[in-house]
């Protein structure tokens, strides 16, 4: 884990998911993607692979079909990930709402951790929501990480964690700091 770690911080994967918009936003994230916005100049790289995503590009209204997708593709992307809703169609059910598919918003559903306001969102808005997913994910690689930082080496018996172990020896080791 350590080894990706700078790598991970440089180029997140993007997973864009479409969940039944008028494809407004859909255009401007193309928009972004393109010479003139460039989002790969921050490493950003379009994927179609969920587990090779870091960050969970949503756009639409989320409706009674597409809504069991959204979870299942969010329950494949691996840790830490990042949920973006661009549009106001995402977070609320913008001009959709109260439609007999539509529900509120994705955030009934699967936490989201930045949201871009608009109808349609502007490209220079979906850039900088993707730089701060970055440093969001940035800091969750930290948290994950924290456990192995704390305790140095993690010890094993047999394929399970010995917490008796690292408790022990942390307590040794704040014993030896007092000492010293």
């Amino acid at each position: 884990m350590r080894w990706f770690r700078p790598f991970r911080k440089k180029s997140p994967w993007v997973l864009h998911y479409n969940a039944g918009s008028c494809n407004g936003c859909d255009i401007e994230i193309l928009a972004a993607l393109g010479p003139k916005f460039d989002l790969e100049r921050f490493g950003v790289i379009n994927t179609g692979n969920p587990k090779q995503s870091d960050i969970f590009l949503v756009t639409g209204p989320v409706t009674y079909r597409s809504r069991e997708r959204i979870v299942e593709l969010y329950a494949q992307i691996p840790e830490p990930k990042v949920v973006v809703a661009v549009g106001s169609c995402t977070a609320t059910g913008g001009v959709f709402r109260g439609m007999y598919n539509v529900e509120d918003g994705i955030d009934r559903y699967i936490p989201v951790d930045v949201y871009v306001p608009g109808c349609a969102a502007s490209p220079q808005l979906i850039v900088d929501a993707l730089v701060k997913g970055r440093e969001i994910l940035e800091a969750k690689s930290r948290e994950i990480e924290k456990p192995l930082r704390l305790f140095g080496a993690i010890e094993t018996i047999g394929h399970k964690l010995s917490r008796l172990k690292m408790a022990t020896r942390l307590h040794e080791k704040g014993e030896n700091d007092e000492q010293a």
